[in-house]
């Protein structure tokens, strides 16, 4: 039944096609985001008619979440699998660059284009007719089935931790994000805001008495005085690349950078704050919370001998859980363990359908596995698309390649979804 299943795919082509094309034509750009309920019913429907309960819920106004749930026969004793997808798209900017419709599916040379095939509407439609197929076929599952179609990510907000503070859980998460169908780990991004404020607020014509006084403490440039803090992120930075590697990525690569700086009040006043947006990438075996520690403490013991940063110190606001409502995020590393079995039965079923050996790295871009791995969910990211794609002007995947991804997460469900739970 699994290969007579499989081999369905070939012949769902057309469907493929018109079930990316339903979702492409849904313009779920974010930001500005709040966009997104229409198609989430979409998603319902589509889900319902195969069989499946739904939840949906408002992480944020019109930006509902979705999770569809299909009970196994004998739940208790076989693996469950959650595969998660988000449904924004990454703002398109100058459409006149695009040669395509940006919003139509279009077809050409073995490839199909619109905002969203690669990252990631084309790894979302290819598991609805995933599910269609299983569901058309008479496919019935022992363990249960869990499918996320989540908001928010290319804005950092996090949706698929709101389903994991709702419960949701599952034996195993598949994150079908783009990875060019090679199984992926990843490193993680905070963000964060260093502020430097001064209690004391003086007119511009005072700098020279300000320069020349012996009080050190006395009118600093809150800009200037972020000059020290940058240069010791810098510091920090070089130390990182010296003493901190992880296998899958290139010396350095855990960075720290200074993306955005606000200051001052306009020109007749000394600069009193000064506030900087930082990035700060970290490797898989690192977290948020111990890097943070990190560069906090750096900065503390840099400017410990500075008696006005003791009068005034530096205050930190780390994270967020959108990019767009409080200008911060978070996205977890997620560490990859390749001797767990449902890694190995996604090697093996990739190995089947594609007949080439399945590649098992960290993805150079982040996603919402992190928020998996944080809560103690072995999860990986797999998923059709090259990265490159994403974002960029005139996106497209390879037709072949979807139905290949198909292909292959149809034999995973049907395998882990049948296997029996580790006890």
């Amino acid at each position: 039944m699994a290969n007579l299943t499989v081999d369905l795919v070939d012949e769902y082509q057309d469907e493929l096609k018109q079930i990316l094309a339903d979702l492409i034509s849904f313009p779920t750009v974010s930001p500005p985001a709040r966009n997104t309920g229409e198609l989430q019913t979409y998603i319902a429907d589509f889900l319902e008619n195969e069989g499946f309960t739904t939840t949906s819920w408002d992480v944020f106004p019109n930006d509902p979440n979705l999770v569809a749930m299909k009970e196994g026969k004998n739940k208790k004793e076989y693996n469950s699998l959650v595969i998660n997808g988000h449904i924004d798209v990454a703002e398109v900017g100058d459409e006149a660059n695009w040669t395509v419709p940006v919003f139509e599916l279009t077809e050409k040379s073995g490839y199909v284009y619109g905002r969203g095939v690669a990252d990631m509407k084309g790894a979302v439609a290819a598991t609805l007719l995933a599910v269609k197929i299983l569901n058309e076929q008479g496919v019935s599952l022992n363990g249960d089935l869990q499918i996320q179609t989540v908001i928010g990510e290319e804005a950092g907000e996090a949706g698929t931790l709101s389903c994991i503070e709702k419960g949701y859980r599952s034996d195993f998460a598949l994150v079908v994000d783009s990875s060019d169908c090679q199984i992926q780990g990843q490193g993680g991004v905070i963000t964060g805001w260093i502020t430097v404020k001064s209690k004391e607020v003086f007119h511009d014509a005072m700098r020279a008495d300000l320069n020349q006084s012996e009080n050190p403490n006395k009118g600093a440039s809150a800009i200037e005085k972020m000059m020290q803090i940058i240069a010791s992120l810098q510091d920090l930075e070089r130390q990182w690349s010296e003493l901190k590697s992880y296998p899958g990525f290139k010396r350095g690569t855990n960075t720290i950078n200074p993306a955005v700086i606000e200051g001052g009040r306009h020109a007749a006043f000394v600069a009193d704050e000064c506030s900087l947006w930082v990035t700060v990438h970290f490797y898989p075996n690192e977290s948020y919370q111990t890097v943070v520690n990190e560069i906090e403490d750096h900065l503390t013991k840099s400017i410990g001998n500075d008696p006005w940063f003791t009068e005034n110190p530096l205050q930190f606001r780390w994270g967020g859980r959108s990019m767009i409502e409080d200008r911060g995020e978070i996205f977890p590393s997620a560490d990859i363990d390749k001797e767990h079995p449902a890694i190995q039965l996604l090697q093996q079923s990739h190995e089947r359908i594609a007949n080439s050996p399945a590649e098992i790295g960290m993805s150079k871009s982040v996603t919402d596995a992190g928020w998996f791995h944080e809560a103690g969910i072995p999860t990986a990211i797999y998923g059709p698309g090259k990265l490159e794609e994403a974002h960029s002007v005139d996106e497209k995947v390879e037709l072949e390649e979807l139905l290949t991804f198909t292909k292959t997460l149809l034999t995973f469900i049907l395998e882990w979804c049948n296997k029996p739970k580790i006890m």
